[in-house]
């Protein structure tokens, strides 16, 4: 693979038309059917993505791969820069995000192995930076439906017959770095939730306030502590059995990336257009500047 480009953007001649990003995790893109790929540095207004970006083709298609901890896993959930991953993505021109993690299961029939496709979240992190408003702008985007119904049906198109596959379940986004408690796991069952992770949710509303499509494909390593009989997580064995699923992920993305619509006909290419309440004249010029890609067309 070539060295990476260091610039802020990528010019369009060098590169193929980005429509799909992709974060995950670092052996993602080590796709054999990934054309002529190469690294990308991408500088933003948030500061720095976690790593330097795979750029290739899929079936002709442009697509970015992001790794979410860093090469070698060097980020923690909770250092991730979640709002420059997504700004990368943006202004490569991606239209659709496809956001691969590993999670615990929460239910029984979730078992290691499986593939969930996530259609709701509960955000149970802390302090984390989770939109690119503030800083004299306001915005309020739906999140009802947090997902994209159109991205959702294809990513579960594609992954049908490939192995277990649960086309629906709410997502606990916890803190982390630890994982739950007993108490904590039982509680989050109680809820009714099906899976647990540490990392989607900001993915998710960033995404919609980019204008992204998105989706969220949780790769099932584990129980988490509430199924004793299981016993605790051990980290080798989640970790060969997240090798075996992102396998898995890799064909999916690959079939998305073949048939992704040429135009979007869901809400989400304009889920700005009635959320910033801000009058125009008071927004600072340094934020009408930063927030240029993510919502220059409405200020």
């Amino acid at each position: 693979m070539k060295s990476p480009t260091t610039r802020r953007g990528v010019r369009r001649g060098r590169t193929p038309r980005i429509r799909l990003g992709v974060i995950g995790g670092s052996g993602l893109y080590r796709m054999p059917s990934l054309q002529a790929p190469r690294e990308v540095k991408v500088a933003t207004p948030f500061g720095d993505p976690s790593d330097a970006l795979v750029v290739g083709t899929l079936g002709g298609v442009g697509v970015a791969f992001l790794p979410r901890h860093g090469r070698g896993h060097r980020i923690l959930p909770s250092e991730i820069n979640f709002r420059a991953n997504v700004h990368a993505l943006k202004s490569l021109g991606a239209e659709f995000l496809i956001s691969v993690g590993a999670v615990g299961s929460l239910k029984a029939e979730l078992r290691p192995g499986d593939v969930v496709v996530v259609d709701q979240f509960i955000d149970k992190t802390r302090g984390r930076a989770s939109t690119f408003f503030g800083d004299g702008v306001v915005a309020h985007v739906g999140f009802a439906d947090p997902v994209c119904g159109a991205l959702t049906r294809l990513v579960c198109d594609t992954a049908r017959g490939g192995g277990r596959l649960h086309e629906r379940g709410t997502y606990v986004c916890m803190e982390g770095p630890q994982f739950s408690t007993r108490a904590e796991s039982r509680l989050h069952r109680q809820w009714g939730a099906d899976v647990i992770g540490m990392t989607n949710v900001q993915e998710a509303k960033l995404a919609r306030e980019a204008e992204l499509c998105f989706a969220s494909v949780a790769l099932v390593t584990d129980y988490d502590c509430w199924n004793e009989k299981t016993g605790d997580v051990e980290i080798a064995e989640v970790l060969r059995i997240l090798n075996e699923t992102t396998e898995r992920a890799q064909r999916i993305v690959a079939d998305v990336a073949a048939r992704l619509p040429a135009e979007r006909t869901c809400g989400c290419a304009s889920a700005l257009a009635q959320a910033i309440i801000t009058e125009r004249e008071r927004i600072p010029a340094r934020t009408r500047r930063r927030l240029a890609t993510i919502a220059g067309k409405y200020l």
